[in-house]
């Protein structure tokens, strides 16, 4: 998280889906048209705060950053209603959570042994929602690497406020031995680290490095494997800032689709789906994001609806 271009694409997901509200739905059958339509029903107490200690926002940011990061996120239930389903949840942190039945980091369904920070957990407590897509710390650990690495390269260079180069004696000098040298050169750094102005006799002179600026910071290096970064964050690249040829205002405009499509769609089923297992709520009922309300309400334009939507009740 401390690389700015995985910061920017986990923040950009967490943060939208986190900010979008809770509704659920019923299907119907329309014979005159062939096909379902969506009867919105209203929506459970804990559609609001599924933690009621921490904000809908907190919970649902904490959980798609889970998802993005590990693969997997888990909820606890913590009470229930008469009806034996759940209440509210708290988040339990996927770096806390261990699975001795599946040591990842790919995971093939719900794990039947969880614990977390050793405690044995009882699974019919635990919601486990896990993603479509593998944990980014597992597939892009070698992309994160290297980028970390170019940008430590590039803080060593930014961290010395004297220009590179060195010292030359001057061939009708007496040579200095490796102790002198390094005294040398030591004695000329802390001089110009304190003053602007040094002093040199003519046994030595200051060759100053002709490298670029730019080649010293990597700037190529570090905006390919920036580049790399968005990929693997499933993020579109010119929203995490980087420059994209072809890209113009006019489909600039499209940045809410492009970022729910492109980036967040996939945490957004696995959310969507997990809530909706009948573990969770009634069969038959199915819960979403509302999605058409973050569009500006402009349903169809870039997201698919299925089928015409009515409405009984107010959604959450």
């Amino acid at each position: 998280m401390s690389i700015p271009t995985v910061s920017r694409a986990v923040g950009l997901i967490t943060s939208t889906i986190g900010g979008l509200d809770l509704r659920q739905y019923t299907l119907q059958w329309d014979p005159a048209g062939e096909r379902y339509e969506k009867i919105y029903l209203e929506g459970e107490s804990w559609f609001t705060r599924p933690d009621p200690h921490v904000t809908r926002n907190f919970i649902m940011s904490a959980t798609v950053k889970d998802l993005m990061l590990h693969g997997r996120a888990f909820w606890y239930i913590t009470t229930r209603f008469s009806t034996n389903f759940p209440a509210s949840f708290v988040w339990l942190p996927a770096d806390q959570v261990s699975t001795p039945d599946q040591s990842g980091p790919e995971w093939f369904g719900p794990s039947n042994n969880i614990e977390f920070n050793g405690q044995k957990l009882d699974p019919s407590l635990v919601v486990q929602f896990l993603s479509p897509l593998d944990g980014m710390l597992w597939t892009g650990s070698r992309a994160i690497d290297i980028a970390y690495r170019l940008d430590e390269a590039a803080r060593r260079y930014a961290n010395s406020d004297i220009p590179s180069g060195y010292l030359q004696q001057r061939d009708n000098s007496e040579p200095l031995s490796g102790e002198e040298l390094t005294e040398l050169a030591q004695a000329w750094a802390n001089a110009r680290a304190q003053r602007a102005v040094g002093a040199l006799n003519n046994s030595v002179e200051w060759v100053e490095s002709r490298a670029n600026p730019s080649t010293l910071q990597l700037h190529e290096g570090r905006q390919h494997a920036a580049l790399e970064l968005a990929r693997v964050c499933q993020v579109p690249a010119w929203l995490v800032g980087l420059s994209v040829g072809g890209m113009t205002y006019q489909n600039s405009e499209q940045a809410r689709q492009d970022l729910i499509l492109f980036g967040a769609m996939p945490y957004i089923r696995c959310i969507e789906e997990t809530l909706s297992l009948d573990t969770v709520i009634p069969r038959g009922r199915h819960i979403e994001f509302d999605v058409d309300d973050y569009l500006g309400g402009a349903a169809g334009d870039g997201i698919p609806v299925e089928g015409p939507v009515t409405q009984e009740g107010a959604p959450a």
